[in-house]
């Protein structure tokens, strides 16, 4: 296990109570293990409007992955694992949603008190994709610095081992953004060996919450049924993105990274 060029003298900022949304056990399990769940974070009615926006949106992209060479674009495979960037540009109940006030306040309990939303993406597993998305953490696809930003997956549908829940690997958060190396199923910073992982199981409307720092991976959907995920992150005010050419840009874009 390395650490990523760019990871110098990190240390983990623990967050402090007054909380307006997490437990002080909550935060005592982002601290030492990196995540928690959030369990019935959304109601089924919310989820549902939620998922009558987003559905939309993800068998559109899948056609666009059908007309490509091979059926994919990066590690999108049609019919498969489809993945939709921000979808907060499609619609407005999408925009609206990423606000809710449940999720601004725990962005205010977990990253700071001026969060913006800096990333939104929906991920569909669908039925028998035996694909394993590997070992990873978010801030290994693109370093962002403050390192520790904030990632929240919440379950449209239900989540178990045997659809393709997430997983974290505890702990290793503390060591800050590690080495990745790029697969044909995306980067990965983990081989399996040594590893105690967490399987996070969630219930449609329950949220896994966990750091941009967390080693996590989802295994594949063996089910009849599509597994959907809706994924949101949050950094501080004045987080900044290194592009692949050396240069960095604020991650303040208005239309899609406004604060929350």
């Amino acid at each position: 296990m390395k650490l990523h060029e760019l990871n110098r003298n990190f240390t983990w900022r623990k967050s402090t109570p007054p909380f307006e949304v997490i437990s002080d056990e909550q935060n005592d399990l982002y601290n030492e293990f990196g995540g928690f769940v959030l369990q019935a974070a959304f109601s089924e009615k919310e989820i549902a409007e939620l998922t009558e926006v987003l559905d939309p949106l993800e068998s559109s992209s899948n056609e666009l992955l059908r007309q490509m060479q091979n059926k994919r674009l990066n590690i999108a495979r049609a019919d498969e694992i489809v993945f939709r960037p921000h979808v907060v540009l499609a619609d407005s109940r999408v925009r609206e949603f990423v606000s809710h006030p449940k999720l601004a306040g725990l962005c205010r309990d977990l990253v700071g008190s001026k969060p913006r939303l800096y990333w939104d993406q929906i991920v569909y597993k669908r039925p028998e994709t035996a694909v394993d998305f590997p070992w990873h953490q978010d801030n290994g696809y693109t370093f962002v610095e403050p390192q520790q930003y904030l990632t929240c997956w919440i379950a449209l549908t239900d989540a178990t081992k045997e659809n393709g829940c997430p997983w974290m690997a505890p702990g290793l958060h503390l060591q800050g953004t590690l080495r990745h190396e790029w697969t044909d199923l995306g980067y990965r910073c983990l081989d399996d060996e040594d590893l105690e992982p967490i399987p996070m199981e969630l219930t449609a409307g329950s949220v896994a919450v966990f750091s941009s720092l967390s080693p996590h991976r989802t295994g594949p959907n063996l089910t009849q049924k599509t597994r959907k995920a809706y994924i949101i992150q949050y950094a501080e005010d004045g987080a900044v993105i290194h592009l692949p050419d050396g240069s960095t840009v604020l991650a303040n874009d208005p239309e899609r990274q406004f604060h929350v």
